[in-house]
């Protein structure tokens, strides 16, 4: 989600955070499933909409999850890919500025806003987890922003695969679970840009597709190349 003010959230929970002491603390993801209720969404159901109030937290227990924004003229802009582990629906504000939806059959945990920063009143390790949470959020919109502006379609598929290798903690082969119009939305291309960037990638060897999906990154010196461009 490109929230460059989410930071503001984390902050407000932190200054709850510091009357713990010393105290023994239950680990945060045990907390986070006593204070929530376990939510399934079928592929593509709508999680929350734009605008609505931001009264819940979310974390993904297993599936995907893609924050979204329609244009006025149709056009749809993908922020931000959440994956197993992962905490969205962070906002600075009281509403959502983006909508978010199941990219597959997922399952959520739900927790209410206000019950979570009570808890961090008692918690410091949940106060820690959320600013860690919402650092890693604000790089990746800042990494986001930099592809989108400066690298070309090659460089940005490369980057692409490269970001869900290391979140997906795969090595070598990665199954993708959007589909290539989320990858075009995400990346600011077009489906048939998408496609034909990564046929060409293969045929240069340096992926490998053995199913739509499923991407074997075999030249992992040339992805961190193209990674790295606006860095040389």
């Amino acid at each position: 989600m490109l929230n460059w003010r989410v930071a503001e959230t984390a902050r407000e929970v932190a200054g709850l955070g510091t009357v713990t002491g010393d105290r023994a603390e239950a680990p945060t993801s045990e907390l986070l499933g006593l204070m929530g209720a376990r939510m399934n969404f079928e592929r593509n159901a709508e999680i929350f909409g734009e605008e609505e109030p931001a009264d819940y937290l979310y974390k993904v227990l297993s599936g995907a999850v893609r924050i979204c924004k329609l244009m006025s003229d149709g056009r749809r802009q993908i922020g931000a890919f959440y994956l197993p582990g992962d905490v969205f629906g962070m906002e600075p504000g009281e509403v959502h500025r983006f909508a978010a939806e199941a990219i597959a059959d997922s399952s959520i945990l739900i927790v209410k806003r206000s019950a979570f920063i009570i808890a961090a009143r008692r918690n410091s390790g949940m106060v820690a987890e959320l600013w860690t949470e919402t650092m890693t959020h604000l790089q990746q919109a800042q990494e986001h922003m930099l592809v989108l502006g400066r690298k070309n379609a090659q460089e940005r598929i490369a980057t692409f695969l490269l970001e869900m290798a290391r979140r997906l903690s795969k090595q070598g082969a990665v199954e993708l679970p959007m589909p290539r119009q989320d990858i075009a939305d995400y990346l600011g291309l077009t489906i048939e840009t998408v496609s034909r960037t990564l046929t060409q990638l293969e045929r240069d060897g340096v992926i490998a597709m053995p199913a739509s999906r499923r991407i074997v990154l075999r030249n992992q010196t040339t992805l961190d190349r193209l990674n790295d461009t606006l860095a040389a």
